[in-house]
């Protein structure tokens, strides 16, 4: 197969994940991944080098802006992105513009 996200390494970088749980991708070809041990959600645009940090990255937390292992995703047809974050015992809802 061929890398379209990570690839690294294990560990927090922008190129790298650290155990990938969840993902979906998006009409333009960007894929969100729940990245788990890192507490966050990234995406990859397609045919990045790297990714960015969208939900999530301040710590594990129980607080509106972070994430305790984040397990699962569901992108809508609206842009809303539900997030399954596994710890904290709640599913997350995010809305983002697609381009």
């Amino acid at each position: 197969g061929i890398v379209v996200a990570g690839g690294q390494g294990k560990g927090n970088s922008l190129t790298q994940l650290s155990n990938p749980q969840g993902i979906v991708v998006d009409q333009s070809g960007s894929i969100y991944i729940a990245d788990y041990t890192n507490h966050r959600i990234m995406q990859w645009p397609k045919d990045a080098t790297e990714g960015f940090v969208i939900i999530g990255g301040n710590e594990q937390g129980e607080e509106s802006n972070q994430l305790n292992r984040p397990m699962g995703l569901l992108l809508d047809d609206e842009g809303h992105l539900y997030v399954v974050d596994q710890w904290n015992a709640r599913v997350q809802i995010f809305h983002f513009n697609q381009k």
